[in-house]
């Protein structure tokens, strides 16, 4: 559905009204269509900070120029180009003075930033810093991240952090060229960690990401799923698209248009786990990738809920998900560095009224992800959750004009997501570069006030 603030802002008849009642004024957020690129900075202008001792910056060199933009070290004088792309190594602070650093690279530069501009931070994890002075002044740095995105958001900026390890920063080159990519339109105000204790995968090519992949993406129908088959489709990879048998119609349009597999199951079903397992033995020897997106809402408030709707909540959105993990996984059908992303939500987050079991779902995929991924670890086996926000699907539409035209706004940029933003990170976290994060919750909801 189209954006009615965004029509009237654009509109010279309506425009001056939207001003004078003091609306958002939304920007056109930049989106990439296609795969990725071998090189895709090239034309962009870069700039890369320095904090004092820090020990990451010249791993974002490096990582910046194979994306293909040699970046600058100083802002260029007034007048100059705007900065497309701000990447700065705060490793190195470790007490409450060293946090001027981060106010000395950005304040001459803040408003210099294009619009849709992209800025990514280094820091060290605060578990690893040597002292807690230096933990206190690591997770400094995400409060200024997080703030400073809420302050550039209306522009189309996004702002990031990795805190990536020592002996992890050959593992920032697929970070820095989502987060600092269009790719991660929707994606702000987000932290990932970067460690080693996954084995690293023994190819990880940039273009061509996914070729010679076999994805499962559950949900695949319509909205996020479809989205996601399609997105992972597009860097090679097979994909395996299930659905509802009452899905079928639009499951298999869907798939004929992306040259999916269409598969109609009920996934909660008590045989569903084996009856999967057998299914890619026999037709592929395995598979890669699983993407955990089939979901149901039976939303009332604690008081009204009926017993049935809390069981059917739980079953779909959790037990089906742990059960078909523990027969791919017991019977080696997840191949040795595969991939696993589970759908949660930032009500897994926040909480939402009317959303226990819901929330209660979705916030226990948060735990399970992060528990299981030093048990996966030493398969090569990467296990990520990924929350959405406020994104445009029929759901939305049906909602009342007030209440959604409310949730779009919720947010640093003003304005709902796509399927395709969910979609991109989702296929970034299945890449087998991205072999540095595990265990980690990444939102993909334009910073929501909820939860971010």
């Amino acid at each position: 559905m189209s954006d009615l603030l965004m029509k009237l802002n654009r509109n010279p008849a309506t425009s001056a009204i939207t001003k004078a009642l003091g609306l958002p004024n939304p920007v056109e957020l930049a989106r990439e269509r296609g795969a990725y690129l071998a090189h895709p900075f090239e034309g962009k202008t870069a700039l890369l900070a320095r904090s004092v001792d820090g020990y990451a910056a010249d791993a974002l060199f490096r990582s910046l120029v194979d994306a293909g933009v040699t970046p600058i070290e100083q802002a260029p004088p007034e007048g100059g180009p705007p900065l497309d792309i701000v990447a700065m190594d705060a490793t190195g602070c470790a007490s409450p003075a060293h946090l001027r650093a981060l106010y000395d690279a950005f304040h001459p530069i803040v408003r210099r930033i294009a619009r849709n501009g992209r800025v990514l931070l280094t820091a060290c994890d605060p578990a690893m810093a040597e002292t807690p002075a230096a933990a206190a002044v690591a997770r400094g740095v995400e409060g200024f991240v997080r703030s400073l995105a809420k302050e550039v958001g209306a522009k189309g900026i996004t702002v990031n952090l990795a805190y990536v390890d020592r002996d992890a920063l050959d593992r920032l080159d697929v970070p820095l060229r989502f987060f600092c990519g269009m790719q991660a339109t929707y994606v702000t105000g987000q932290v990932c960690h970067v460690k080693a204790r996954v084995v690293a995968a023994a190819s990880t090519p940039f273009k061509n990401a996914l070729a010679g992949k076999v994805a499962l993406v559950t949900g695949a129908a319509r909205g996020i799923g479809m989205a996601t088959a399609e997105r992972l489709a597009q860097e090679g990879a097979t994909v395996v698209a299930l659905d509802m048998p009452s899905a079928a119609d639009d499951l298999h349009q869907a798939c004929g248009r992306i040259a999916a597999i269409p598969l109609m199951m009920d996934i909660s079903a008590a045989d569903s786990p084996e009856r999967l397992a057998k299914f890619f033995v026999e037709r592929f020897g395995g598979l890669d990738i699983v993407v955990h997106n089939a979901g149901i809402t039976r939303d009332r408030t604690l008081a009204n809920m009926q017993d049935h709707f809390w069981d059917m909540v739980i079953n779909v959105n959790l037990a089906a998900v742990i059960a078909i993990d523990e027969a791919f996984l017991a019977n080696g059908v997840l191949r040795n560095e595969g991939r696993i992303v589970c759908l949660s939500s930032v009500s897994g987050v926040a909480g939402n009224f009317g959303q226990t079991n819901y929330a209660a779902s979705k916030a226990a995929l948060i735990g399970y992800v992060a528990a299981q991924a030093p048990l996966l670890a030493p398969r090569g086996i990467c296990i990520n959750a990924v929350a959405p926000g406020f994104i445009e699907t029929a759901m939305t539409d049906d909602m009342p004009f007030v209440t959604r035209e409310v949730g779009r706004r919720l947010n640093s940029v003003k304005q709902g997501g796509r399927p395709r933003d969910v979609a991109e990170l989702i296929a970034f976290l299945s890449t087998p570069a991205v072999a540095g994060i595990s265990g980690d919750t990444i939102r993909v909801c334009g910073q929501g006030l909820m939860g971010a």
